[in-house]
């Protein structure tokens, strides 16, 4: 299989969130993949247990401020950048690069003090993509005109 390849810093659509084309940092040296999330809570729905949240920062030009809720979520152990472990919700959603659509997981975290709302961790480029870290925004020569 061909792999594709980007660039350090991508577009990439997240569409059960209604997110289109965010930018997201690609980073190798993180195993997985996050978005920045606010308000987190676990309500019920339903009789059903819901995680709702609002994804990406209130000054981000594609922040929306609707609540987002997934009923497939658990909570993972995963090292921040300080190397120090903290306990996060992981959820499984689709998300749109280089003209493909994957399902992969995701942790929801504090990203605020970060460059970038959502990383792209190794999980979800394994077997996928080459990252060539002198560019950026690679991806668009496979998006369809």
């Amino acid at each position: 299989m061909e792999h594709k390849i980007i660039g350090r810093k991508e577009k990439i659509s997240l569409p059960d969130m209604g997110l289109n084309l965010v930018w997201a940092k690609v980073d190798t040296g993180a195993y997985t993949s996050s978005i920045h999330a606010e308000n987190l809570e676990v309500v019920e729905v339903n009789g059903k247990r819901v995680l709702q949240f609002q994804a990406l920062l209130p000054g981000h030009k594609s922040y929306t401020g609707e609540f987002i809720r997934v009923e497939h979520f658990r909570e993972k152990k995963v090292k921040n950048s300080f190397g120090q472990a903290e306990l996060r919700y992981l959820i499984e959603t689709s998300f749109e690069l280089a003209d493909e659509t994957y399902t992969a997981e995701f942790t929801l975290s504090d990203r605020s003090k970060m460059k970038n709302a959502i990383l792209l961790g190794r999980k979800i480029l394994k077997n996928r993509f080459l990252v060539d870290v002198s560019k950026v925004n690679l991806a668009r020569q496979y998006r369809k005109k």
